[in-house]
């Protein structure tokens, strides 16, 4: 296994742990959202990434790096909600919410090793800048494609870029985590 799927093993751990607690603490209310409101929420997240970088001021004590893994948990949650579709009850059955947590995790993994061989693993030569921007430019494509109800011409579909948002903030929280061991 290389370096980069244990890290990015580590990475999706820890968001997990912290889905499941969220999943404890308020059930799986995001059911109710539509995908739109998924990416919408996204946009949010990376939006605040990209101020943040951007400027010196820090108004809310929330980290870029709790931002990029809510933005891995929000990915996850769009790809679910594209199998299952919204629902008005949340009520769900917190083991297959979680079985398809993994489920998701593991296609991101295989994504992310599969491209990583034919990229070279160009995302290590990137700034977090730059791939906090690779992540707003796929948000905005994803709203665009939803404005136009899912359709595309040319384009992956809205599962593709879920995908691709969710191994760009994990590459970020990589990132991250080396930056931190080496300060160490």
């Amino acid at each position: 296994m290389s370096e980069t799927s244990v890290q990015f093993g580590k990475i999706i751990s820890q968001c997990r742990e912290l889905f499941s607690k969220k999943l404890q603490d308020y059930g799986a209310a995001w059911r109710v959202l539509r995908p739109s409101s998924i990416t919408d929420q996204i946009y949010i997240k990376v939006n605040r990434i990209r101020t943040l970088q951007m400027t010196d001021k820090k108004m809310v004590d929330e980290s870029e790096e709790d931002e990029f893994m809510a933005i891995v948990n929000y990915s996850i949650i769009g790809l679910i909600q594209l199998e299952k579709g919204f629902s008005n009850d949340f009520n769900e059955n917190k083991e297959e919410i979680m079985q398809l947590y993994d489920k998701y995790a593991t296609e991101a993994q295989q994504l992310m090793e599969r491209k990583n061989h034919d990229y070279g693993e160009a995302w290590r030569d990137m700034r977090i800048s730059s791939i906090t921007d690779l992540i707003y430019q796929k948000v905005l494509r994803t709203k665009q494609i939803e404005d136009n109800q899912g359709v595309t011409i040319v384009s992956e579909g809205l599962d593709a870029n879920y995908f691709d948002m969710l191994n760009y903030a994990v590459f970020c929280l990589i990132k991250f985590s080396e930056k931190a061991s080496h300060i160490e």
